[in-house]
């Protein structure tokens, strides 16, 4: 519709400024040198070795590049072999609304039954009491994602220390979505399934380079998990995509060993979130609080449902935002739009100029 309509597109959770030219020159540098066929199934080691050096120094878990890190075609790929290796007919999946789109799809496609709990605003904070109460016999697995698109909220170390608990208690594996991991903002910590002894053990973590390095349409991620759950996800992967193209792999190793290159990311796009947050004021929408991803939402107190306030200000206003309902199983609408700050000034600029008229 924003195509359509010609409109600013805030909806879509893609940036629109360049990718490092480091980066890009890094990938032709490789292309130049032949490195043109495909890569090793699990990913290239020279890629999964300074994966395995980051995760040390960030979440200090030694990790084993071999037999625990496997890279995918983008985040959402890793989070579907998951699945596909470790859930059956009847597994149910314990997970949280408003989700990513692919959560509930990849659970139904490979026979297991989602669990829809719904987080509320403003801080769409995880109701532990009610979890326990959805844990059943058929509980396999429970999924989280911090920091949280479409809500920007972050988990808490309380909040991983009960997942924790919980996945001993009753024997559940954690699939924790943490492409958002270096776009945290206010000095929050990232709080990685990594860091947690007892979740170690039972825990797939998903990565993204595509959020990290704003290239989104390459599609590189990655997973990490203990071997005997990394065997499984790796016979689903060779049969999804097999493996992920080899230029970019190597690049991305190279690029990857310098800290510079993701280690002032929060800043950068807390930046943004501000510039987008100043360029809003005047009008009424309100701001919820956004503490990581590259999402804001707003709300509005005008009678139009969500999908009808986006789709008005998609061809009348020419803003395209995305309704929050469209991330709930039920579709439950609390009048939320999400836009996506991951833009340049000039964009930011112009939607700000227009939203001040709202």
């Amino acid at each position: 519709m924003a195509l359509e309509q010609g409109a600013i597109n805030l909806s879509q959770g893609f940036p629109d400024f360049p990718v490092s030219e480091k980066l890009i020159d890094l990938i032709h540098q490789k292309m130049k040198e032949g490195h043109n066929q495909y890569a090793p199934m699990p990913g290239a080691p020279a890629l999964r070795k300074t994966i395995a050096d980051v995760l040390q120094t960030t979440y200090q878990r030694p990790t084993d590049f071999e037999t625990e890190v496997t890279i995918t075609a983008g985040g959402t790929e890793a989070i579907f072999a998951s699945i596909a290796a470790l859930i059956s007919a009847g597994d149910e999946v314990i997970l949280f609304d408003p989700s990513y789109d692919s959560y509930d799809p990849s659970i139904r496609l490979n026979g297991g039954v989602p669990v829809h709990l719904n987080l509320n605003p403003p801080d769409f904070s995880i109701d532990w009491s009610e979890v326990k109460k959805k844990i059943t016999s058929r509980t396999k697995m429970i999924m989280v994602n911090t920091p949280h698109n479409p809500t920007g909220s972050v988990l808490s170390d309380n909040d991983l220390k009960t997942l924790e608990k919980l996945a001993v208690e009753h024997n559940l594996i954690v699939l924790s979505d943490e492409v958002y991991e270096r776009i945290i903002f206010e000095n929050k910590s990232h709080e990685s399934v990594l860091k947690y002894p007892g979740l170690r053990d039972r825990s797939i973590a998903v990565f993204s380079f595509g959020k990290t390095f704003h290239a989104t349409g390459w599609k590189v991620g990655y997973s990490i998990a203990p071997e005997n759950i990394t065997r499984e996800i790796r016979k689903a992967h060779q049969f999804i995509t097999f493996s992920v193209n080899t230029p970019v792999q190597l690049a991305l190793a190279e690029y990857l060993a310098d800290p510079e290159n993701y280690l002032h990311l929060g800043k950068f796009y807390q930046q943004k979130r501000d510039f987008f947050l100043n360029e809003i004021k005047g009008s009424s929408l309100e701001p919820l609080p956004c503490f990581g991803s590259y999402f804001q939402l707003v709300s509005y107190e005008v009678k139009k449902s969500d999908t009808e306030m986006s789709e008005w200000m998609t061809k009348e206003m020419k803003v395209a935002p995305i309704p929050v309902s469209a991330f709930y199983n039920d579709k439950t609408d609390h009048k939320l739009l999400r836009f996506c700050f991951a833009k340049g000034e000039e964009t930011l600029l112009k939607a700000g100029k227009i939203l001040r008229n709202i």
